[in-house]
């Protein structure tokens, strides 16, 4: 039951559309423009730099904020914090990627995930921004970027889970 908790609460963070309402500021729905999508990516070739900035940190964060939230209510007694952490972050991106309010069209959950790799290991979110960053500065394509973060983002979570950097049971998930 716990875990089905996790998610909805993650959900409820996930709903919080940045792109969607940084939109309807501007008088705009941005899921009718360019790839229909309310997400960063989208929003960012839409609106501008600043939009697709205040965009992914929104998208980013609000992912992170479930993950600390969860962990926080399960601190006490002898929960899997950690484990229960990654249910609400999969819940924010359920949330960003099918908001029910919005005919189940989100964004691609791209900047959602990165929310759960700042919550999950800091020293993730800089090998993941140099990856991303590199592949945009060589190839100008920002979907290039984010598969490619996405994959690096699979890859690291392997390699820090074999060094013992991640710890399910836990209360601290990652080891500096």
């Amino acid at each position: 039951m716990e875990r089905l908790v996790c998610i909805a609460i993650g959900y409820v963070f996930g709903l919080f559309q940045t792109g969607y309402i940084y939109g309807k500021i501007k008088h705009i729905d941005i899921r009718d423009h360019g790839s229909g999508n309310a997400g960063t990516t989208n929003t960012l070739r839409t609106l501008g730099w600043k939009a697709g900035v205040i965009t992914f940190l929104g998208d980013c964060l609000k992912c992170a904020a479930a993950i600390v939230l969860v962990r926080y209510i399960y601190s006490q007694g002898e929960h899997p914090v950690a484990l229960y952490g990654m249910y609400a972050g999969l819940g924010a991106v359920l949330g960003h990627n099918y908001p029910f309010y919005l005919k189940f069209r989100g964004g691609k959950g791209i900047a959602s995930t990165g929310g759960i790799i700042l919550a999950t290991n800091p020293v993730m979110v800089i090998i993941s921004l140099a990856i991303f960053g590199t592949i945009v500065g060589i190839t100008k394509y920002v979907s290039l970027g984010s598969i490619v973060l996405m994959v690096s983002f699979v890859i690291q979570v392997i390699v820090y889970g074999q060094m013992g950097g991640f710890h399910i049971e836990g209360a601290p998930l990652y080891e500096l």
